[in-house]
């Protein structure tokens, strides 16, 4: 083997070792350490699986443009945000979408959900429309200033944005209030695990 060949092999090793420290392998789910997001750069803050009872359900990842340590941390970085979840398994979108709702009635106060009734409703009616997420369908949740929370799934962005920042607030709030449906999963995307 000649010299040239040698350097080119051992570049191409170091490239690949590079490549391989930029994405994490979570339940067979390959997550980024970073996305681009409405033209900013953002770093994964943390990833995790969420559980339901021991079902594996999807891999949830949190994009940030600095590290956040909560729900108003996250609420006050600036800039966009993102929250992926990858599924690991088949679910129905219908009851799915009904868990959402319940997740936020968990964490906002009782006196703060009329206000957000509008918008819950819409959620449930994009994962009516989808029917049924299957094992790799990807839905983000997108925060992007100015434009408001972005639904994505499946790869096409769902309706218009939800303009509320109280309205993403309390989506965020599933995941990341004083009871989210996953405590593990919580601070697996906080990176406090």
């Amino acid at each position: 083997m000649t010299l040239k060949r040698k350097l080119l092999a051992g570049l191409f090793t170091l490239c690949a070792s590079f490549s391989a420290l930029a994405t994490i392998d979570i339940n067979g789910v390959k997550v980024e350490d970073s996305t681009t997001l409405a033209g900013t750069k953002l770093q994964l803050n943390g990833a995790g699986t969420r559980f339901k009872a021991v079902f594996k359900v999807y891999v949830g990842s949190l994009y940030t443009s600095q590290k956040v340590n909560s729900l108003e941390e996250l609420m006050a970085a600036p800039g966009p945000k993102r929250l992926s979840m990858t599924f690991l398994r088949e679910m129905e979108a219908g009851p799915f979408g009904r868990l959402l709702t319940r997740g936020v009635e968990d964490n906002v106060p009782r006196n703060e959900m009329s206000k957000l009734v509008p918008g819950l409703i819409r959620m449930g009616d994009i994962f009516t429309v989808n029917k049924v997420l299957l094992p790799g369908d990807i839905i983000h949740l997108d925060w992007i200033p100015g434009t408001g929370m972005v639904v994505t799934a499946k790869g096409k962005v769902q309706g218009e944005p939800f303009k509320e920042p109280e309205f993403f607030k309390a989506i965020m709030a599933i995941w990341f209030g004083p009871s989210p449906a996953d405590f593990k999963l919580k601070d697996a995307m906080l990176g406090q695990k």
